[in-house]
């Protein structure tokens, strides 16, 4: 239906813009794609959120009796990292049928595959349920495009499913767990490190703490198919010089919590846990995701893709976090798949690419879960 190397093209357009995050700075390419889609005819609604920070909503179609299909995806990226890179990340080089740069898996090829998908149906949507596609900044320091979309009235519109464009090697995704990170503190008073007994060490109490988390009971069954949490703690920080009695110390803990866990209690019990020495901060608190595979959509979803994988999928997740964890609640908890052409082990990497076919391929799948869903 499409010129499937337009989605390769534009991966590569959007590759061109720099949205690295920290600071971020998306509002280039989110005004790129929002062109594209109103030229097409789509209603495209900006929605800053700092400076040169920007999410796009565009939306086409709507019927009453049933709501838009959604489709969404981020622009933001991580930082390139220290260790240099053999292809210039921001150019889209291709070599081998991998195109090169940062965001290609991570994800600017699923942002791309379904913008191109939705474009092939720009003039058959009138009068269908339509689509509502939802492009982010912020996703990779804890979906803050999406949270403020979720917040801001009026900004969102409906949806009746959601398709998550993360990067998957397009195998479709059932669910992934939250994120709750949390900053613990303890206080003390310095002294001179050779007169320990006149002041109060905060090392040691973040030290006790450290230990009293390392095999932490969470004090819930595992979920059947995101098995149990985790917690890490990945940050120690204490002290300001070694002859003196440290008076602060902080400690960074990242736990993924699984669909259902309520992060107030889990916030409650570390509280209990660890004592009236130790201050909790949370840092992020985001969400959980699932989806039954015995849902009716979830079957199209998985039917779509078997011919494409050469095998029926099976019930699958992970464990990093989505724009799903904000978007979902504010769309009523819709179901909820992560397809995306990406490669998931390229996520973050240095040299990261994608592979040409899997977009090619992406692109096929997500006109073809849209025909069905839109009846066109």
């Amino acid at each position: 239906m499409t010129n499937e190397r337009n989605a390769v093209e534009l991966t590569k357009e959007l590759l061109q813009f720099d949205t690295i995050n920290p600071t971020g700075d998306e509002t280039g390419c989110a005004r790129h794609l929002g062109d594209l889609l109103a030229d097409a005819g789509f209603r495209v609604d900006y929605h800053p959120y700092g400076e040169r920070r920007t999410c796009v909503v565009a939306s086409i179609g709507g019927k009453a009796d049933k709501r838009p299909l959604g489709l969404t995806g981020h622009i933001d990226t991580v930082p390139l990292g220290a260790s240099p890179w053999r292809k210039d990340p921001f150019a889209g080089e291709t070599d081998a049928g991998r195109m090169y740069g940062r965001g290609s898996s991570d994800m600017k090829s699923g942002v791309a595959a379904f913008v191109v998908a939705a474009l092939a149906f720009r003039d058959r949507l009138a009068g269908s349920p339509g689509l509502e596609l939802v492009i982010t900044g912020g996703e990779e320091t804890g979906c803050e495009g999406a949270f403020h979309l979720a917040r801001k009235q009026g900004a969102l519109g409906r949806a009746g499913a959601l398709l998550v464009a993360e990067p998957t090697s397009n195998y479709p995704l059932v669910g992934h767990k939250g994120a709750f990170w949390l900053e613990a503190r303890t206080h003390g008073v310095t002294a001179h490190g050779s007169m320990p007994e006149r002041g109060d060490n905060a090392v040691y109490k973040a030290a006790r703490a450290v230990a009293a988390l390392e095999h932490f009971d969470f004090g819930i069954a595992p979920h059947p198919l995101l098995g149990a949490p985790t917690l890490n703690v990945g940050t120690f920080h204490g002290g300001l010089n070694i002859n003196s009695v440290p008076d602060e110390a902080r400690i960074g803990i990242d736990i993924r919590t699984v669909p259902g866990q309520d992060h107030n209690a889990l916030h409650e019990r570390l509280r209990e846990r660890l004592g009236p020495d130790v201050e909790l901060q949370t840092r992020l608190d985001v969400g959980g995701v699932h989806t039954d595979t015995r849902d009716d959509w979830v079957r199209e979803v998985f039917d779509v893709m078997t011919p494409i994988l050469g095998e029926a999928p099976q019930a699958r997740s992970v464990s990093y976090f989505t724009d799903a964890a904000a978007l979902r609640p504010a769309y009523g908890m819709p179901p909820t798949v992560i397809l995306g052409p990406g490669e998931p082990q390229m996520a973050h990497q240095t040299d990261e690419y994608c592979v040409a076919e899997r977009i090619r391929e992406a692109v096929g799948a997500y006109e073809e879960i849209i025909r069905r869903w839109c009846e066109v």
